[in-house]
């Protein structure tokens, strides 16, 4: 899963298959934001599931 890009964002997810839990990590122009941490179940997070999150982060902080 690569990096994804929203109105000047980038949006890096990285998961555990063993540790049934991952992180999105957020940069701006080049800068480490913040990690947005989650978990799921099964082989791998759902694309639906990601994207879910940064729209909840991009809405929660007016981006």
């Amino acid at each position: 899963m690569g990096a994804i890009e929203r109105n000047g964002f980038v949006f890096e997810p990285e998961y555990s298959v063993i540790e049934q839990n991952g992180a999105i990590h957020v940069y701006h122009e080049g800068k480490f934001m913040e990690e947005v941490k989650f978990t799921f179940s099964g082989k791998y997070p759902k694309l639906d599931q990601i994207e879910k999150l940064i729209d909840d982060y991009c809405n929660e902080k007016g981006i």
